[in-house]
């Protein structure tokens, strides 16, 4: 019998952590997907709690990764895939004994710590036709996908610039600190044997590559970077300058320390032919000029908004929508792929809309070679 429901295990994203509720709320959505089996805390009375809050069997609420994977292969009604939402030094090792068992994967970024590291899962996953999804959040929103389009379309010529920022305050006060105190910086983005090599780059610089990845549709070849960590052992702002594989240059500001920017994602598109400007905290709308022409904004859920901008719209036009449709639109689509597969259907161009492991593995080149470009005084790094 076709089954139209997937059953999904949560790692990490305890009640009251940020991002696996954000999850949790963006799987539910769609509807196609219901919640069995966790670890969500690695302390017992905080797990218990989040299993039972969501109603799940005694048995299936585990101590540990590797107690949950060795028990979910050993069901019948085993988890379709896992949500891995946990501090960064844990995504490698967990996503590992979920490919290696053949179970699917939505992992938060970034991937993991090193490029070996990342190909290896890489590998993993298409050694065992296990699907891996990375979430980068901002490239789910329709008028994102909107703009890929029209790029795609020749509608803005070739192009030949960027300009992208990310810029927000929320660590400002960690400015010359050598030890933080303060409850808005989580002990493990402290410690880059948590965190990584870095903490500004790897968290919000790491999304300006993926979303311009995704429109465009080209890799970032190298990079000329400056990171600034004020004291502290990782870095809260860097700029760097990029160059993508079609041989255009651009810049890629990313900051924590920016006084009155909450979460300012900025993407601007340069062609031979016009231009594209996406702002985040307007994510229903997107700015097109074309040469010689005034200036046009497009609006999410109306006639002129076509392609997969059109499909992925939860509601009518004037309705903003945010970051949790932009999450639930990544796993539409992966959720669509993993239900084709379990029902012997073919996968379409739609359902593969989420951004894939390869870009895991593109956005660990990007930090790797920022960390060691601004250690070079910001010379040149290939990814």
């Amino acid at each position: 019998m076709k089954r139209t429901k997937l059953r999904y295990g949560q790692l990490g994203g305890s009640l009251g952590a940020f991002i696996g509720g954000v999850h949790r709320r963006a799987i539910a959505i769609e509807e196609t997907a219901e919640l069995v089996a966790g670890c969500f805390d690695n302390r017992w009375e905080n797990n218990k709690e989040t299993g039972d809050f969501y109603g799940l069997a005694e048995d299936r609420i585990y101590k540990d990764y590797t107690e949950m994977v060795k028990a979910e292969c050993s069901r019948e009604d085993k988890i379709d895939f896992v949500s891995i939402c946990t501090p960064n030094f844990l995504h490698y090792e967990m996503a590992k004994a979920f490919l290696e068992a053949g179970i699917h994967v939505v992992c938060e970024k970034p991937l993991c710590f090193e490029t070996k590291e990342a190909e290896e899962l890489q590998k993993i996953a298409k050694e065992n036709n296990v699907l891996f999804a990375v979430t980068y959040t901002y490239t789910g929103y329709a008028m994102v996908k909107f703009a890929k389009e029209l790029i795609e379309a020749g509608e803005i010529g070739d192009i030949i610039n960027v300009n992208a920022e990310y810029l927000q305050e929320w660590l400002i006060d960690e400015v010359g600190k050598t030890d933080s105190a303060t409850s808005k910086f989580s002990v493990w983005r402290m410690d880059p044997k948590m965190t990584g090599g870095s903490n500004c780059v790897g968290d919000i610089g790491t999304h300006i590559e993926a979303i311009v990845t995704y429109m465009t549709g080209l890799k970032t070849k190298k990079v000329a970077a400056v990171l600034d960590n004020y004291g502290l052992a990782l870095d809260l702002n860097a700029n760097i300058l990029v160059e993508l594989e079609n041989g255009c240059h651009g810049v890629f500001s990313c900051s924590q320390v920016c006084a009155g920017h909450y979460n300012g994602l900025v993407v601007r598109i340069y062609g031979t032919k016009g231009s594209i400007e996406w702002v985040q905290e307007e994510p229903d709308t997107l700015k097109v000029t074309k040469k010689g022409e005034p200036i046009r904004v497009y609006s999410r859920g109306t006639g002129c908004v076509t392609g997969l901008a059109e499909r992925r719209n939860h509601i009518p036009s004037g309705h903003p929508e945010g970051l949790t449709m932009a999450f639930a639109n990544i796993y539409r689509a992966f959720q669509d792929s993993v239900l084709k597969i379990v029902n012997g259907e073919e996968i379409t161009a739609d359902d593969k809309d989420y951004p894939s492991i390869e870009y895991g593995v593109e956005g660990v080149k990007f930090i790797q070679a920022c960390v060691e470009s601004s250690k070079n005084n910001a010379a040149w790094v290939e990814l």
